[in-house]
């Protein structure tokens, strides 16, 4: 499913200038997609609690295949249609897949302490060794092929398909702690109870604040670092770069898995912490080198493509590769708490309301990117960053009473059944 998705990623915005649409047009296509991962995603994760994951994964691949098919028409109309199902699939693929694996893997009595292996192991194959492979691919389609632009999504359609074959024929279905049932009689049921559960449970409210926070400052990353890099259009080798950036990742994935080996020794909330302050201090390395863009140094900027990159770019791309080996660690981070504090039967309904800041946030973004200063831009995604220290912080702090709580309290029943 991964590897569907990674297969379009580098080829979308090409096939959008290939059929001839101006930046003004590919940025509202953008806006579509991010518009109903936020107005649909919600209403496809309270489906997929409602009604099962099983069913949600296979709604994945025929959202995702529907938009691939989109993909062959030149028409804003048609191709805005196939953004729309992308959106919904996105939000599909962030929350169904992992409601389905913490419910599967509870019902069948395996030890919690695995789901922080399996998240790592997700994230370094998924976000690491799939999206290289799937550059190549795609690159070798276009590219070594000559079959076009359009060649990635057909590819990815075949994968999609061949992914939904395997689950059709293997996944058992669940609906979380109320297998079987019908836990919310309405849509607007079932959000008012997600709702309801992040008002009770200040812990989860601080974990979407935290994962909107950092994903709004991911996406706004993968829009920026080109620009960053070359400010005035010169060229990159994108496919080197995006190498980099894969490997980058596997490794924070690998980190991870060593640190949720033992969660009891290695507390997740503490590591976060640094992990949060860490990629607050990279996004900031873009902003000394963009504060302000005199005129007079535009001419040095032009011989990047002849002389290679300068060292103002070179520590610029050295940052940013940190900042992945940060994503890297983030991600089965993050999937390990959710599982932890995050509701069973409502997993996918609650994952899908933590994505509504981010995608309004990256709409905002796609619609302002030209007006804004780069140095603004990476600005605010460090302050971002450093809001969720401090919500990673809180989040410690309560962690920390709850258990104090809990051993007075138990220190009390003992006494009272001495007594």
């Amino acid at each position: 499913m991964m590897a569907g998705d990674w297969l379009q990623g580098p080829y979308v915005y090409a096939l959008y200038q290939y059929y001839g649409f101006d930046r003004g047009d590919i940025g509202r296509l953008f806006i579509g997609g991010f518009a109903s991962s936020m107005i649909f995603g919600t209403l496809a994760g309270s489906l997929a609690d409602k009604y099962g994951r099983k069913k949600a994964a296979l709604a994945y691949v025929v959202m995702y295949t529907s938009g691939c098919v989109t993909k062959h028409f030149n028409s804003f109309n048609v191709l805005l249609v196939g953004r729309v199902f992308s959106g919904i699939a996105t939000s599909l693929l962030n929350s169904a897949f992992e409601s389905w694996l913490v419910a599967e893997h509870s019902k069948r009595g395996y030890d919690e302490d695995w789901l922080g292996g399996t998240f790592s192991s997700a994230v370094f194959v998924g976000n690491g060794v799939m999206a290289i492979i799937s550059g190549l691919v795609a690159h070798t389609l276009v590219e070594g092929m000559a079959l076009g632009p359009v060649a990635p999504f057909d590819g990815a359609h075949a994968v999609l398909l061949l992914g939904g074959v395997v689950i059709l024929a293997t996944w058992s279905e669940n609906f979380g702690e109320e297998e079987g049932k019908e836990v919310r009689s309405s849509f607007l049921g079932q959000i008012w109870a997600a709702l309801r559960a992040i008002r009770k449970d200040p812990k989860i409210a601080l974990l979407g604040a935290m994962q909107s926070l950092f994903e709004a400052s991911m996406y706004t990353f993968v829009f920026l670092w080109t620009p960053a890099l070359s400010p005035n259009g010169e060229h990159l080798e994108h496919g080197m770069i995006f190498t980099c950036f894969m490997m980058a990742c596997m490794a924070g994935s690998t980190i991870a898995g060593r640190l949720l080996v033992d969660p009891r020794r290695n507390q997740i909330s503490h590591y976060m912490k640094t992990v949060y302050g860490c990629a607050a201090l990279t996004l900031l390395v873009p902003v000394f080198f963009h504060w302000s863009a005199p005129r007079e140094d535009e001419d040095n900027f032009k011989t990047w493509a002849s002389s290679g990159l300068p060292w103002q770019a070179k520590i610029q791309l050295l940052a940013f590769c940190a900042f992945e080996v940060l994503v890297g660690v983030f991600w089965p981070s993050m999937m390990k708490l959710r599982s932890q504090y995050v509701p069973e039967d409502l997993r996918a309904t609650i994952l899908n309301l933590f994505r509504i800041p981010l995608n309004l946030f990256v709409c905002l973004v796609l619609y302002n990117v030209a007006n804004v200063p780069l140095s603004v831009m990476f600005g605010m995604c460090s302050l971002f960053l450093l809001t969720a220290f401090y919500c990673q912080h809180q989040f410690l702090l309560l962690s920390v009473r709850s258990r104090v709580q809990n051993t007075l309290r138990r220190g009390q029943a003992g006494g009272s059944a001495r007594s």
